[in-house]
């Protein structure tokens, strides 16, 4: 290892909601050498003093320090920033965008502080990293991304044209983890008040959050789910509603407790960050493989949300999509029906896990050009 650190490196980050990752590779071979995470790092909505310590701890502890005086290029891509800037009337936007701003001083102090003085440092966007993850290292076609945010992009000459969603928790990301936990609350909640049918995401959610075992006394839902399939209907991430409210459970599970219920839960999510609802999207996979009809119906509408982000881009027939992102992974909840809707549009789907091999690639040939 000793002798493969004396030659040119490079860094390759990629910074999402959930965490922040860096992989150290060769510049000549893109293997890789040495790698760390850290916290979230979305460009917009994590404070510059904490993006910066977080990314000088990712690289930190995944360059040695003797090594540090190799690195020839980091590149890294971060949620939350634009893509790299482009030609035509509106290139300047990108270079002027605030989460783009924000990634490039956090990482620029983080290298200074690491002694690294990289010849040459870029950022991009996390999907644009991602789409540069598939194999080649591709120039043009399409990339999604649905891990704690989503979007859609088209990429050309390997930087970002269109951009569809990617909004963020206020005002879209729909389809993401935290648009599938926010749904699982608000499933619980309507449950609570009546609006909703029965579903286990109440007695999931609550358990999730610390409330009282005593609260959830009754809240199972699911002999109620099973009469809902049947007589009522999916409502937009909320539930079965209608008929199939079934009283039966609503008896199960007291108006006292189920006041209770909402009391405690309110102040509880308020408390959190918004993004943190996140977290609770494996308890929507869980009851949906459970055959929960609310919880599939969530994953549903998820899976409608994506495909319609990815239509609205005008994808042709052949074209070449890329997907990451912890919903689109090999065990991934929503991974087998976007699939197929994404086939039945005619493109090639090539699957990568994040995109840090990407920022390495993208490194690699910022390096090498000249």
């Amino acid at each position: 290892m000793s002798n493969e650190l004396n030659q040119d490196l490079v860094v390759g980050l990629d910074a999402g909601g959930t965490r922040t990752r860096a992989v150290l590779a060769s510049a000549a071979t893109g293997r890789t050498l040495g790698e760390a995470a850290a916290g979230p790092g979305n460009a917009l909505t994590v404070p510059l003093p904490q993006l910066t310590d977080r990314l000088a701890d990712a690289i930190g502890r995944s360059v040695p320090e003797r090594a540090r005086r190799s690195v020839v290029a980091v590149v890294g891509g971060f949620a939350g920033a634009a893509g790299a800037a482009g030609s035509g009337d509106f290139a300047d936007f990108a270079d002027r965008d605030p989460g783009r701003l924000n990634a490039l001083a956090a990482l620029t102090e983080a290298l200074r502080r690491l002694g690294i003085a990289a010849r040459t440092v870029g950022v991009s966007s996390d999907i644009e990293a991602a789409f540069a993850s598939a194999p080649g290292t591709p120039a043009d076609g399409l990339a999604l991304v649905a891990g704690t945010g989503a979007g859609a992009t088209r990429i050309v000459g390997r930087r970002c044209t269109a951009t569809v969603d990617g909004d963020g928790w206020l005002l879209g990301d729909e389809g993401s983890g935290f648009w599938i936990g926010r749904g699982a609350v608000r499933a619980a909640l309507r449950m609570a008040d009546g609006r909703g049918g029965p579903t286990t995401l109440a007695r999931a959610v609550g358990l999730a959050l610390g409330l009282s075992a005593d609260l959830l006394e009754g809240a199972e839902g699911v002999a109620g789910a099973e009469r809902a399939t049947e007589s009522g209907e999916a409502g937009e991430a909320g539930g079965v509603v209608g008929a199939g409210r079934a009283e039966g459970a609503a008896a199960r599970w007291s108006a006292a407790r189920r006041e209770a219920y909402r009391m405690r839960l309110l102040p509880t999510v308020m408390a959190q960050p918004p993004i943190t609802l996140a977290r609770l999207a494996p308890l929507v996979a869980e009851a949906a493989r459970d055959k929960d009809p609310v919880a599939e119906a969530i994953l549903r509408e998820a899976v409608d949300h994506l495909a319609a982000a990815v239509g609205a881009l005008g994808p042709r027939p052949g074209e070449r999509i890329v997907v990451a992102g912890g919903l689109l992974g090999p065990d991934g909840p929503l991974t087998s029906p976007l699939t197929r809707r994404l086939e039945d549009m005619g493109l090639t789907v090539d699957r990568v896990a994040d995109g840090c091999r990407g920022a390495v690639a993208l490194a690699r040939l910022g390096h090498d050009s000249p």
